[in-house]
């Protein structure tokens, strides 16, 4: 599984050419601000984030800050005025503690290097970016060029534990439309290093199946699990 995420951008930034092709159709070209004033046409799709003119900051949420949107995928007139986006957030594996030493020993020659205190966090990226998916896809929901939502690229793996989250009952929407938010989970295929990144999986449903999914009270654990494990706890401490 992938967790840094400059490993999402293997193959080129296939994982911008793949979102564009589904939005605007086969055959754009997707080029970076380093190079948009070498091309021309109506066929282009201008990719913006970092590394390619920056991300693009959300309007301020009254006194509370604001989000970042790591891509923003512009379709662009033959006089580079924009005809319309669809924006991209990218997310890989939040980890607990660091694999620093570990990796550092790897470096120096060791053939193995024993167990790591660092483990991935699957929680943290569900209640950190679930809550941000919601807020933009109401924001872009109302951008009159935003006509095909929000993709959310991710590996396999975070996207399974997402849909666990969210329980089976989100409805699949396949007709792109504003408020949409597309789901797209890449692997990491072949024993070969490196290793090739591919998409695995996609699913397009709406924000609001997704805030009700959130906040609905699905996939809970049985009745009088806490008491058992406030017990489990007293058995110990007594």
């Amino acid at each position: 599984m992938a967790i840094c995420p400059n490993r999402l951008y293997a193959n080129d930034y296939r994982i911008l050419i793949d979102a564009a092709e589904v939005v605007f159709g086969s055959g754009v070209e997707v080029v970076f601000a380093n190079n948009l004033r070498k091309t021309s046409g109506s066929n282009r799709v201008l990719a913006i984030g970092k590394r390619s003119g920056g991300e693009i900051r959300l309007p301020n949420r009254g006194k509370h800050g604001s989000y970042f949107v790591d891509w923003i995928l512009a379709r662009l007139t033959p006089a580079n005025e924009l005809a319309a986006f669809v924006a991209l957030e990218v997310q890989t594996m939040d980890t607990t503690g660091t694999y620093k030493p570990e990796v550092l020993r790897l470096r120096k020659g060791a053939t193995s290097v024993g167990p790591s205190v660092a483990g991935p966090n699957w929680e943290n990226v569900n209640k950190r970016i679930l809550p941000q998916l919601i807020y933009k896809g109401h924001v872009l929901r109302r951008e009159a060029k935003c006509t095909h939502g929000l993709f959310f690229v991710c590996p396999e793996a975070v996207l399974n534990r997402i849909k666990t989250r969210l329980g089976d009952k989100l409805l699949n929407y396949p007709n792109l439309q504003p408020g949409s938010i597309t789901f797209v989970g890449y692997d990491l295929r072949g024993t070969r290093s490196p290793r090739k990144l591919s998409k695995s999986s996609s699913f397009s449903t709406t924000v609001d199946q997704v805030a009700n999914a959130f906040v609905s009270p699905t996939n809970l654990p049985p009745v009088g699990s806490y008491e058992d494990a406030i017990n489990d706890a007293l058995s110990r401490l007594c």
